[in-house]
């Protein structure tokens, strides 16, 4: 059994939806829904909840899966929200079809079941304020105390909803309550509000209402109106699974869905908090919500990782009731490993140190062939300019290097990848500082493409560009937003900010076919990491790459 298997076979909820399909349960139907909230953009968490709901929809014959805003609270919520919710799924692989749904779809029919309630004396409308009802409510150890309004006769409480729904009253004057059990041990049962009054314009029913429903009572009737067969929600809301049935019980709904549980994904070196994702932004130590180290999902596009490795990631570390905390590595591997499948290789120089090779020929330039990728063949070649003076890394010289360093040193010969063999004979410095500015190499004709006829080796291959074909551009080195595995658990969280997150190089030569890539292109610069062409600040002629990840763990040696 691969991992892939053992991981759909280990997930509860498909235990579930196969066990009602072997009963006919919902006539044989697996309906999903994708409920979120356009108050701000989505993260590497709600990544997880879509993949789970449309693939599992996807998954079974005639599976749907809805899109739903949950547009109950304009104070906080805007249609620039709304279409990059819809973008990132579409951007993740999913497409929701013709079934996209807002719960301000359903504002008339909720304040009918809600009507429904007050008839049935099950709701009344409450005068208390929020101090007050916080107070009545009572603890987890001691039970609540009923609202003075509680007995409000059911004439009184439709005059005085249908007075909220006309906007007679002020915000926070009245509340429209269900009446439960206010001694129950579940507080999310006692008596929870229903509505509440918001004078606020809507961005799709403008100034026709003056109330809007909770979430908890909109949610599951939403459900309901949509045949949605199997709710799927985070862990947070299993305290709620009662009331969701309550009100379903309570209600003439089509149907009843079955609310399932989940543990949500909780990222190591990350924060998915809202507030504190937005404390981020708003102080910014972040430049916006797509800043390529923000776990959202237009800041993981913009940093370059695929969807197909989100989409791998969600699936391996599968669907669970326990709550646990993921490494980040699994994810940064889930990219590496789509990376290395996909992407074509090149060559860049990010902290160039010229070389003359002096034994060249001074006006000369021959065109070497090199393959994009070893193992892909179907991502062809390109050919690339070998001439006198090159770039290579300041990194890949030593001047009196140790014994295990396998790259260039004074009388030492190296490979320059698809090129030809170079020995250093020559380090000129500069006079005043004593900093290396330039090397001098001769190189040995016999060796090109890298091979040597008469059989010698060398341990080291280093990568180089042409000085005189290069071009400059702008890299930017990315790297984990925290220093600390669980930021979200300190009080002082933000003192966790990695100063080194991101370190920008203006002076990264790269070969020249790499002049005009376009946005989102992807390559992994050879022996460095995987890079991005940035979607928001690339121009023609002119990209400005975003490293994506390393080409290995570099956080390995930090934890040991």
């Amino acid at each position: 059994m691969t991992a892939e298997e053992n991981n759909r076979s280990a997930n509860f909820i498909r235990h579930i939806i196969n066990e009602d399909l072997a009963q006919n349960k919902n006539e044989g139907h697996v309906h999903t829904r994708f409920p979120p909230e356009p108050n701000g953009y989505l993260h590497v968490g709600h990544a997880k909840s879509i993949c789970l709901n449309f693939g599992l929809a996807s998954e079974y014959k005639n599976g749907l899966c809805n899109l739903r805003f949950d547009d109950t609270n304009p104070d906080k919520e805007k249609v620039e929200y709304i279409d990059s919710i819809m973008d990132d799924i579409h951007w993740l692989g999913f497409d929701w079809g013709d079934r996209l749904f807002y719960a301000s779809d359903y504002f008339e029919q909720l304040y009918d079941y809600a009507v429904h309630l007050i008839k049935e004396g099950k709701a009344y409308v409450d005068s208390l304020s929020a101090e007050k009802m916080r107070e009545y409510r009572g603890t987890l150890k001691q039970p609540g105390r009923p609202s003075p309004d509680r007995n409000r006769s059911v004439e009184e409480n439709l005059e005085l909803f249908a007075g909220m729904r006309a906007g007679k009253f002020a915000d926070g004057e009245y509340v429209l309550r269900a009446k439960i059990d206010m001694a129950s041990p579940n507080i999310n049962m006692r008596d929870p509000t229903i509505y509440r009054i918001r004078k606020t314009k809507h961005h799709r029913t403008g100034d026709n209402w003056y109330i809007y429903p909770m979430y908890d009572y909109t949610h599951c009737i939403s459900d309901a109106l949509e045949g949605i067969t199997h709710s799927l929600c985070t862990l947070e809301f299993e305290d709620h699974r009662p009331l969701y049935d309550w009100f379903l019980d309570q209600l003439p709904v089509p149907c009843h869905p079955q609310q399932i549980e989940f543990a949500r994904l909780n990222l190591n070196y990350t924060v998915t908090s809202k507030r504190k994702l937005n404390e981020l932004v708003e102080v910014n130590h972040v430049n916006g919500w797509d800043d390529p180290r923000m776990p959202t999902i237009v800041g993981m596009r913009r940093r370059g990782y695929p969807p197909a490795a989100i989409r791998d990631f969600c699936e391996r570390i599968g669907v669970t009731k326990n709550e646990t905390v993921i490494d980040i590595s699994v994810l940064e591997n889930c990219v590496r490993e789509e990376l290395d499948r996909s992407t074509r290789r090149v060559m860049a120089v990010l902290n160039p140190l010229r070389v003359v090779v002096t034994n060249y020929p001074e006006d000369h330039t021959e065109m070497l062939e090199a393959p994009y990728h070893p193992n892909q063949e179907d991502l062809g070649s390109r050919e690339v300019p070998f001439s006198r003076v090159l770039y290579i890394e300041q990194n890949d010289f030593m001047e009196d290097p140790p014994k295990k360093f396998f790259r260039l040193g004074p009388g030492r010969e190296v490979r320059l990848r698809y090129a030809y063999f170079i020995t250093c004979h020559d380090v000129i410095k500069d006079e005043a500082t004593g900093e290396i500015i330039e090397l001098r190499c001769t190189y040995d004709p016999e060796t090109r493409g890298g091979n040597a006829p008469d059989g010698r080796k060398v341990k080291g291959t280093i990568h180089w560009v042409s000085a005189e074909y290069a071009f400059n551009a702008e890299v930017r080195l990315y790297d984990r937003l925290f220093t600390v595995p669980e930021p979200g658990r300190q009080d002082d969280w933000h003192k966790a900010l990695n100063p080194d997150s991101v370190v920008t190089l203006t002076e990264a030569a790269l070969e020249p076919g790499l002049r005009e890539t376009k946005p989102e292109e992807r390559f992994q610069f050879e022996r460095i990491g995987y890079f991005c062409a940035d979607r928001k600040d690339s121009l023609s002629g002119k990209p400005v790459f975003n490293r994506t990840v390393t080409l290995r763990d570099s956080w390995v040696k930090q934890k040991k």
